[in-house]
């Protein structure tokens, strides 16, 4: 009887792996129609031979990352809208958001992963869908948060390959630079035109890509991770700044909020930098208008003098960002682009806006659907 019972458990157990097993495999894809809405929230300047910043601040949700295809609809839709607005030319240079690439983790992801009611529920379906290539990474994971840091080392390959081949593809597809916002990779680097990661720590990085559509110069990685990623997110702020020459001039790029850190500026204007790219990332529903929570990570320079509460996050983005508070920079413009959408029960709320002449230009409206276009015509 014994026998026959344990025959019975393990033929169950069989069963049960192998369901388990050919679940995993499962990766449908079903029709989904994106909302491809773009409006021109604030065009700076005159058309002239210097080209010009452009920040798209896409609206993005979960199910925009189930497949390539999809990803570059909704934003080769922003690009052709640019485009037929007469805002795109050789010397245009193109600014995408924190974090457009990071979720590329999504990727081809079972249906149940996109139904999710919270993040937190999705990145659980993360997991159990890919059970063996999370176990390897975990055995590898840094930092104090070694789940977070195995969720998105396991699909590490695949999100190196889909980035430069989306973003890379759209700089070349539309003749522009593009400053192709963040992702997290473990020690990403560029080796003979094609973005590669390493075994290390996880580094929030950002990939410039030429009108030939490859990389210029090494990935420029986040010196100060906010306190939220610090657990598995490694902060860079003592490796060099990797600036680019563009058609439109010597470019740098502060990732979110490091771009608050006067220390910065003074060693992009040692390397010749005029022009500066924000990629940024505002979480939380209502979270631009809330008072401002300090700085995001373990160091706050000793010449910024703003207290916690003392205004609002979207103010403190303004005092302290870029060219806003001259003659902390000596470049001639810049633009913070931020993240619009919702994923899962995480809104973005922040407001894109651009920095000329030691004033802040602020897109004309935060509300309604759909994407916004924000452009300088550089002088």
């Amino acid at each position: 009887m014994r026998k026959l019972f344990a025959g019975f458990l393990l033929i169950v157990l069989i069963v049960g792996l192998t369901s388990y097993g050919l679940w995993t495999k499962q990766r449908s894809s079903g029709h989904y129609l994106s909302d491809l809405r773009i409006r021109l929230a604030l065009n700076q300047g005159s058309p002239g031979e210097h080209g010009n910043l452009l920040g798209i601040q896409p609206e993005l949700f979960p199910s925009d990352y189930q497949s390539l295809p999809r990803l570059h609809r909704k934003l080769a839709a922003y690009l052709q809208q640019a485009r037929s607005l007469g805002l795109l030319n050789a010397r245009t240079v193109v600014v995408l958001p924190e974090h457009v690439g990071t979720w590329l983790v999504l990727r081809g992801e079972k249906d149940d992963l996109f139904q999710a009611l919270t993040q937190q529920e999705a990145m659980n379906w993360l997991m159990v869908s890919n059970p063996l290539k999370f176990s390897d990474a975990l055995s590898k994971a840094k930092g104090r948060s070694r789940l977070d840091d195995a969720r998105l080392r396991m699909k590490a390959k695949a999100m190196a390959s889909d980035y430069q081949a989306l973003f890379g593809g759209l700089a070349k597809e539309f003749g522009v630079t593009l400053v192709a916002g963040t992702l997290l990779l473990p020690t990403p680097f560029v080796e003979q035109g094609t973005l590669k990661f390493g075994r290390g720590s996880l580094y929030n990085a950002s990939v410039t890509f030429g009108a030939d559509g490859l990389p210029l110069g090494q990935p420029q990685r986040q010196r100060y991770p906010t306190f939220e990623q610090r657990g598995y997110v490694l902060g860079a702020a003592d490796q060099g700044m990797n600036v680019v020459d563009t058609p439109a001039g010597r470019l740098g790029i502060l990732i979110g909020s490091d771009s608050w850190y006067p220390e910065a500026y003074r060693q992009l204007d040692a390397l010749g930098v005029k022009l500066i790219a924000v990629p940024a990332h505002v979480a939380g529903k209502g979270a631009w208008d809330r008072p401002w929570r300090g700085f995001k990570s373990a160091i706050t320079p000793a010449e910024i003098s703003l207290r916690p509460g003392e205004l609002s996050e979207g103010e403190a983005w303004h005092r302290l960002t870029l060219i806003g508070r001259p003659p902390a920079s000596q470049s001639i413009a810049g633009i913070s682009v931020f993240l619009r959408g919702q994923l899962w029960d995480q809104r973005s709320s922040g407001q894109s806006f651009i920095s000329y002449n030691g004033q802040t230009f602020t897109q004309d409206d935060a509300g309604g659907r759909g994407a916004r276009l924000i452009n300088l015509w550089l002088p």
